[in-house]
């Protein structure tokens, strides 16, 4: 029996064609992934499946009946539901309030969604406590949570988007076991990942789509990661392996004894030590939750630190302003490029200037320079592979692999000194990922010292001159690149007795 087919959607934006005659279909009680480059019409057909937005033409079936779906509602009462890459859960709740809100019709929130709530965890091995504040809680027990919300409502088709997005590998492990024991009690499972290994691991059957349409639906038996990336992007991409090492004499950042407490007291950085010299990448890996966010928007200028010093390039910037630091050879890539990185309605040639309002070509003589912006922002977009109708289409409109290469592209510019990149590559396709390392290894032979914070292990083993990792606030190992496994790191970030 098939849950899900889509014959023929289409839908388009202005400037865009999202969809174009997309056309598969999803077996009942089987992990179907969907994979293609960011801007490929992913997302758009996602949120037409789960009626956040109605296609131009074409039809859907679920349950091989025909079906219209105007909204989320009409899809969670065909039983489809969707966990998003982004969480959406309260911290201040409970696990019981946060699946419970905006539901308290199926069982009411009394002693009924208690029960019901533990009996889902239980049935799924879940393992979670429904009166655990969410705030206490890592990212696995998180992304758990979202399944439960939509299992509570009901689903018996689940959307799950880039779920391992944020996971180390122990947690990718303990989800992947939680989606066979959905599968087995009859679940379908939709999964979009640009994780190509992942996909290949779980996946019955896997869709590419390409420039808005498919292009072929694959068993994973017969095909490679590589073979995959092609289909998807036309071409075989490279590695994100480093090459030979760049790392000279210059020590470009030095931070001593840096620390940093919050508003009770309580340090949130402890004695961080850490220098990185020119054309070196250090890697940081963590759990998110664990200090890294903090020390990026320490060294950034963003957070005041409580303690220690920061020296760029021979010159103390402990006391200086964000302001002062961007102006002094620091680009940044932050981690939330739509609260940190971009102004969503304004055009790209607006965002060109972000940052960079007082130096060439953004700024002349003190005052913005239109003309210099626009041409700026013309160059980003051809260099780095920027796919936009133009300089004058809002940043919103952009698929979010888009969005980042453009923000890289911007930091990259105007030869800084150190870059900081907060997962940089984080809900961005393998095209976009191959791009941007790309231009991370050429500014790093060109002399550039970069700070890279990513969840991605093979990402930072991959790019990494050194690895350190973070574990409550503080540096507790570091490791060589060439011979430490993802799976080394994610102990370390764990905590795991033995891990170094």
């Amino acid at each position: 029996m098939d849950a899900v087919r889509v014959e023929g959607i289409g839908k388009r934006f202005p400037g865009v064609i999202a969809n174009h005659d997309i056309s598969f279909t999803i077996e009942s009680g089987t992990i179907h992934a969907i994979v293609g480059e960011n801007g490929a019409g992913k997302s758009t057909l996602m949120k037409i499946l789960y009626g956040v937005q109605k296609p131009d033409e074409g039809s859907i079936w679920i349950d091989e009946a025909p079906v219209v779906l105007n909204t989320p509602s009409d899809a969670i009462a065909r039983g489809v539901g969707m966990v998003f890459q982004h969480f959406q859960l309260a911290d201040n709740l409970t696990v019981l309030e946060n699946v419970v809100l905006g539901a308290e019709n199926v069982a009411g929130i009394g002693a009924a969604a208690r029960r019901r709530v533990q009996e889902i965890s239980d049935q799924y091995g879940f393992g979670l406590d429904p009166d655990a504040l969410v705030a206490s809680l890592g990212v696995g027990q998180r992304q758990r949570i979202e399944i439960l919300k939509v299992l509570y409502r009901g689903a018996k088709i689940i959307i799950l988007d880039e779920p391992t997005a944020v996971l180390v590998p122990q947690e990718v492990e303990s989800l992947f076991r939680n989606l066979a024991t959905l599968k087995e009690q009859g679940h379908t499972l939709i999964f979009i990942s640009h994780k190509l290994d992942e996909v290949l691991a779980v996946a019955d059957r896997i869709t590419v789509v390409r420039r808005g349409t498919c292009v072929d639906t694959v068993s994973p038996e017969g095909v490679t990661s590589r073979q995959l990336a092609e289909l998807m992007v036309g071409s075989e991409l490279p590695s994100p392996e480093a090459g030979e090492s760049t790392v000279r004499d210059e020590v470009v950042l030095d931070v001593r004894d840096v620390g940093l407490d919050d508003a009770q007291g309580r340090a949130v950085l402890a004695d961080i030590d850490l220098h990185i010299r020119a054309g070196e990448v250090l890697g940081i890996a963590g759990v998110e939750g664990n200090g890294q966010t903090e020390l990026v928007e320490v060294i950034v200028g963003m957070l005041e630190a409580s303690r220690g010093s920061m020296v760029l390039a021979g010159e103390d910037i402990s006391k200086w302003s964000t302001r002062k630091r961007r102006a002094s050879g620091i680009g940044f890539v932050p981690e939330d490029r739509h609260r940190h990185g971009l102004l969503l309605p304004a055009p790209l040639w607006e965002n060109r200037i972000l940052g960079h309002q007082t130096r060439p070509p953004s700024a002349r003589r003190g005052l913005i320079n239109r003309r210099g912006a626009k041409r700026d922002a013309q160059r980003i977009i051809e260099e780095y592979d920027v796919r936009t109708p133009g300089i004058d289409t809002a940043a919103g409109a952009l698929s979010g692999g888009n969005q980042q290469k453009f923000i890289v592209g911007r930091e990259m510019s105007g030869q800084p000194r150190l870059l900081i990149a907060s997962h940089p590559t984080r809900g961005v396709d393998v095209g976009a990922q191959a791009q941007i390392w790309g231009h991370i290894r050429q500014a790093r032979r060109e002399g550039l010292a970069v700070l890279l914070v990513s969840a991605d292990l093979d990402e930072l083993i991959g790019l990494s001159d050194t690895i350190q990792v973070m574990l409550r606030g503080r540096l507790v190992g570091t490791f060589d690149p060439r011979d430490v496994t993802p799976q080394d790191l994610g102990s370390a970030m764990t905590g795991a007795e033995g891990a170094a």
